[in-house]
């Protein structure tokens, strides 16, 4: 498609000579533009793919993909409906649970926190905290008076292992002077870090029955979490569940339909990264209309003697189409080098910068996670390089239609 003599020609342009460097100049900017372009785009999307897919890990690793409850009152005799739901093709894990809202206080440090009360059995299979312990041992998780905390929470409360917390419910006994907070003291059995801030500050773990003594809940529990084999496919399961448990007082609740709006704002959020980050790409693209305008200008009286020794106008527009699609070519090239290497090391990158600055760059108490994820979509790199491509190809094709369309016989008038 291209001849050598073109080549030649389109090779020689781009290295400018004395006096006529400033096109070429605009040119090495537009170059430049485009690379930051396409690793900007490269590596925003891959962060928010990162973000997405951790979320989504996280959620579903500690809430469970779904969650079986009764509307204003506990779960009696949940032993069968969790034997029943084992049962149901395609799940993994069925955790009883016992939830309540409660206060800590350990020394002068107090605070809000959720109570969780789970089976030394679920705990251990519960492998998005019990993976994560730090400190004591599923083992000691058992009696009347351990606890199982998260590592920001011991690290503000200055706790270790057997450390004493005290916990004080709103739900307590009727007296004559009105209802009477419980207030038990625990021991600290388990540190765990679950990689999730919320679960790290303020999630407090209790045995199954010892969180139901506490709560006043009886032989009830709050809920039901289970995990399944196909958290992407959780509607047949999740409708398969409801038949088998047939209880009108119970509803079955999956992810899709309790976190997919969260879910859903971060997809809106990705896409509109998206087009904003490609308006970067446009504006390259625009200086590289620019600088091929000024490179034609400049290069008229060439193009002139060119079209007299009998270069046809389709290699005069060849010429300069192979000009300006040489910046993009290179520009999408080295950005999306660039972009994948940074995609791949962000997270050693931010604790370089975070050290050499002193500062936190990612603060897990408003990011929710505990590191800077990235996640490389490989099919989305290549839309980005085809589409940095594609606009830099059309960006050449006005300019090289002008060149092309040059007069020979005006061009030596002036000569």
């Amino acid at each position: 498609m291209f001849g050598r003599f073109e080549r030649m020609v389109a090779l020689r342009y781009l290295r400018a000579r004395r006096g006529e460097r400033f096109a070429s100049i605009i040119a090495v900017f537009s170059l430049i533009g485009i690379a930051l372009g396409v690793a900007t785009l490269i590596i925003v999307m891959s962060v928010m793919n990162g973000f997405k897919a951790d979320l989504m890990g996280r959620i579903l690793g500690l809430h469970g993909d779904m969650t079986v409850f009764a509307y204003g009152h506990p779960i009696e005799a949940y032993q069968n409906d969790v034997e029943a739901i084992r049962q149901v093709p395609g799940v993994t894990s069925v955790t009883a649970m016992a939830q309540g809202t409660i206060l800590v206080e350990a020394g002068r440090y107090s605070t809000g926190a959720e109570m969780q009360g789970v089976s030394q059995a679920d705990f251990k299979n519960w492998h998005a905290l019990s993976d994560g312990i730090i400190a004591g041992s599923v083992d000691r998780f058992t009696g009347d008076d351990a606890v199982a905390i998260g590592a920001t929470l011991a690290d503000k409360a200055g706790l270790t292992i057997g450390s004493s917390i005290t916990l004080l419910s709103p739900n307590g006994q009727a007296t004559p002077m009105g209802t009477v907070p419980r207030v038990k003291t625990y021991h600290v059995a388990v540190i765990f870090d679950a990689n999730w801030n919320d679960y790290n500050s303020n999630i407090i773990l209790l045995p199954l029955p010892a969180a139901q003594k506490f709560l006043l809940l009886g032989n009830a529990i709050s809920l039901i979490q289970i995990s399944t084999v196909d958290p992407s496919n959780v509607q047949p399961i999740r409708l398969a569940i409801a038949r088998r448990l047939d209880d009108p007082r119970l509803r079955v609740l999956d992810w899709t339909q309790s976190a997919n709006g969260f879910l859903d704002a971060v997809t809106v959020e990705q896409n509109v990264m998206f087009l904003i980050l490609t308006l970067i790409i446009l504006v390259a693209a625009f200086n590289v209309i620019s600088s091929l305008i000024m490179m034609v200008k400049d290069k008229s009286r060439d193009i002139a003697v060119l079209r007299t020794l009998g270069a046809t106008r389709a290699a005069i527009m060849r010429i300069f189409l192979m000009t300006g699609a040489f910046v993009g070519v290179v520009g999408t090239g080295v950005g999306a080098a660039l972009g994948i290497a940074f995609a791949l090391n962000i997270e050693r990158i931010r604790q370089v910068l975070q050290h050499l600055t002193g500062t936190n760059l990612f603060n897990s108490e408003v990011y929710f996670l505990e590191r800077l994820p990235a996640k490389l979509v490989w099919s989305q790199v290549g839309e980005v390089i085809v589409m940095s491509l594609l606009l830099s190809l059309l960006a050449t094709l006005y300019p090289s239609w002008r060149a092309a369309k040059t007069d020979p016989i005006e061009a030596l008038r002036h000569e």
